[in-house]
């Protein structure tokens, strides 16, 4: 493996566990996910370079717009919790509870 490969690889972990270990805001749950999403980008944008896939290459662009996409949406969430709960902690939302 070699450095590069493992950067990335470390990066999407620590994402990850970040992810499953530290839910108590739902902003640090977001960029949880946005850190994943960019070593997920960096993984495919790097495959396609060393295949040498020209038909691929556009795959890591259509990836880092559904990324924007979905931070998007996520902040717009952030922003409607806030206002309705009060905060953005992750304990005080629930299905349940409107």
């Amino acid at each position: 493996m070699t450095p590069l490969h493992f950067s990335f690889t470390v990066a999407f972990i620590f994402g990850f566990l970040g992810l499953v270990c530290n839910r108590v805001h739902l902003l640090s749950a977001l960029l949880c996910l946005e850190g994943m999403m960019l070593s997920l980008y960096i993984a495919l944008a790097l495959w396609a370079l060393q295949m040498e896939m020209v038909s691929f290459s556009c795959a890591p662009l259509f990836m880092l717009a559904f990324s924007a996409c979905e931070a998007s949406a996520g902040l717009g969430l952030l922003v409607a919790t806030s206002r309705t709960h009060g905060t953005d902690r992750l304990s005080n939302m629930s299905l349940l509870r409107c």
